[in-house]
């Protein structure tokens, strides 16, 4: 019997075995070339060059913004003159216009006490000037009145000439129509509603 058989057989085999497997630097090649073929898709999307990205248009009104509320500014006593014509005792067309304007005064919309004062040239007699400048006054009451003013908000005030705003005469002594042309007329105070019942006070 023939003893090398078995071994002939048993190095036949370990050859095929060792034929069989890898060295560790061909599965290291393997493992990288999977790699790469499964990255080489994220690499060039990673090099191509990034295109603007657009971004939605904002409207310049907000709605989260709180603009909050715009207060009114607080209310003062308003102070109106009218001028009248030399010799009337109504207010003509530019004095309605001035009155017709302080109805739409918010002091004046308030409701609050309206005092008239009525003044006078220094032209005629003190009792003279002092009716004038009473019919004068009554006259933009009523002027008041018939634009739906209530007269117990309105006080009538005969000043005559006692409280000009301009001279009635030049240094020289002569008259001066321009300064009487500016005493004749009645001034309107507009008060804020009184809670205390203080008295207007004098122009």
């Amino acid at each position: 019997m023939n003893n090398s058989a078995p071994i002939t057989a048993s190095l036949i085999l370990l050859a095929a075995l060792g034929g069989c497997r890898q060295t560790p630097g061909d599965s290291e090649k393997t493992d990288q070339a999977a790699v790469s073929e499964t990255a080489a898709p994220e690499a060039v999307a990673s090099e191509a060059p990034d295109e603007p990205v657009q971004e939605p248009k904002k409207s310049i009104i907000r709605a989260d913004v709180d603009v909050g509320t715009s207060e009114a500014p607080p209310l003062e006593p308003f102070h109106l003159v009218v001028p009248y014509p030399a010799k009337g005792a109504k207010p003509d067309a530019a004095g309605q216009g001035l009155i017709d304007a302080l109805l739409e005064n918010p002091t004046f919309q308030a409701g609050g006490p309206i005092t008239i004062w009525g003044h006078s040239d220094s032209r005629g007699s003190d009792a003279e000037n002092l009716a004038a400048s009473r019919r004068r006054a009554e006259a933009a009451r009523d002027y008041l009145a018939g634009k739906g003013v209530k007269a117990e908000r309105m006080t009538v005030i005969a000043l005559g000439e006692a409280r000009p705003i301009a001279p009635n005469r030049k240094l020289d002594g002569s008259d001066d129509p321009e300064g009487r042309s500016k005493n004749r007329r009645v001034e309107i105070e507009v008060a804020l509603p009184s809670t205390g019942g203080e008295q207007p006070a004098a122009p």
